[in-house]
C-alpha cells in the first residue's frame, strides 16, 4: 500500500515539473508577444493558475464542511510560499523585484491577511457578508492590475512559436500542474494518514506544501530562466488571490468557521510577509542569506505544528 503511494507521489512530482517548464515558458512567450509586463503575467495567469489546487481543495472542503481544511489550506499554502519557495528560490538565484511589488503588492498582501485575521476572529466565523467583502477587495485588485497593465506595456518581442501554440502550452502546463498537484496531495495524505498523523498536521503541511508545489516548481523554474518578475509575482499573486478569491468564494458558498487556532498561523502568515518586505526593501532583490533565513523561520514554524 505505502509502496503504491511513494509511486504516485513520484509521479506527481515528474508532472509538476514538467507542467510548470510549459506553463511558464508559454506564459512568458505570450507576454514577450503582446508586450505584457511580465511582473503582470505573474500576478495575473501564472498566480490564477498555480493557486487553482488551493481553489480546488477549499472550496470543495467548504462544500463538505471540513473549515479546517479550507482556512488551514489557505494560511499552510502562503506561509509556505513565501519561506519555503521564495526561500527556495533565492538560495538557487537571486530574485529582483519591481518597485510596484515593493510598495503596492506585498502591503496589499500584508492588508488583506489583517483583514481575513480580523473577520475570522471577531465572529470565529467568515460569513457570506464577510465574502462579499473579501471578493470586492479581490475586485479591486483585477482593477488595478488592469491599469499596471495597461501603463507598463512593453515593445513585443520577436518569438518564433505561434501564439495559439504558446495559449496551448500554458493550457496544457497548467492542467499537468493542477493534475500533479492532485495526484501528488492525495498521495502524501495517504502516506500521513498511514504513518499516523493528525488530520490538522496534515491540513497545514501536506495538503499545504501539496497545493503550493505549483508555486515552487513554476517559481524555481522561472527564475532559473530569468523570469524572475514571474517568480516573485506568482507568489505574491497566489497569496494575494488564496486570501480574496479562495476563502472569499469559500465563504459565498457557506459560511466558513474560523477555529481560534488559525489565528496563530494567519499572525505566521503575516509575519513571513514583513520578513520578505524588509529582505527585499534595501537592495530590491531577495538574496541567499535571506533564503536561509526564511527556510529556518518555516524550520521553526515545522516543529511549532509537532507539538
Amino acid at each position: 500500500m505505502i509502496f503504491l503511494q511513494l509511486v504516485l507521489l513520484a509521479a506527481g512530482f515528474v508532472m509538476l515539473i514538467n507542467g510548470a517548464d510549459w506553463f511558464v515558458d508559454g506564459a512568458a512567450g505570450i507576454a514577450r508577444k503582446m508586450g505584457i509586463p511580465q511582473l503582470v503575467v505573474g500576478l495575473t495567469i501564472v498566480a490564477m493558475g498555480t493557486s487553482a489546487p488551493e481553489a480546488a481543495v477549499s472550496v470543495t472542503a467548504s462544500l463538505k464542511g471540513s473549515a479546517d481544511i479550507a482556512i488551514g489550506n489557505v494560511w499552510g499554502s502562503n506561509i509556505i510560499n513565501i519561506l519555503v519557495i521564495l526561500g527556495l528560490t533565492a538560495v538557487i538565484t537571486s530574485v529582483a523585484i519591481q518597485k510596484s511589488t515593493l510598495k503596492i503588492e506585498i502591503p496589499f498582501m500584508l492588508g488583506i491577511s489583517v483583514v481575513l485575521i480580523w473577520l475570522g476572529s471577531t465572529g470565529e466565523v467568515v460569513s457570506r457578508l464577510e465574502g462579499v467583502i473579501l471578493w470586492s477587495l479581490f475586485i479591486v485588485y483585477l482593477v488595478y492590475l488592469y491599469f499596471l497593465a495597461k501603463k507598463g506595456h512593453e515593445e513585443e518581442e520577436e518569438v518564433t512559436m505561434s501564439t495559439w501554440k504558446l495559449i496551448l502550452l500554458t493550457i496544457i502546463g497548467g492542467v499537468i500542474i493542477v493534475w500533479g498537484s492532485d495526484v501528488t496531495v492525495d498521495a502524501a495524505t495517504a502516506i500521513a494518514k498511514i504513518l499516523g498523523m493528525s488530520d490538522r498536521f496534515i491540513g497545514l503541511t501536506i495538503v499545504a506544501l501539496g497545493t503550493s508545489l505549483p508555486e515552487l516548481v513554476t517559481s524555481v523554474t522561472a527564475a532559473r530562466k530569468g523570469n524572475a518578475d514571474i517568480a516573485i509575482g506568482n507568489i505574491v499573486g497566489s497569496n494575494i488571490f488564496n486570501v480574496l478569491f479562495v476563502i472569499g468564494t469559500s465563504a459565498l458558498i457557506t459560511p466558513v468557521p474560523y477555529v481560534s487556532s488559525f489565528i496563530v498561523d494567519g499572525i505566521i502568515a503575516v509575519a513571513a510577509g514583513v520578513l520578505l518586505w524588509i529582505a527585499v526593501f534595501r537592495k530590491m532583490e531577495l538574496r541567499r542569506p535571506w533564503g536561509i533565513v526564511m527556510l529556518l523561520g518555516y524550520a521553526a514554524y515545522f516543529v511549532y505544528l509537532l507539538k
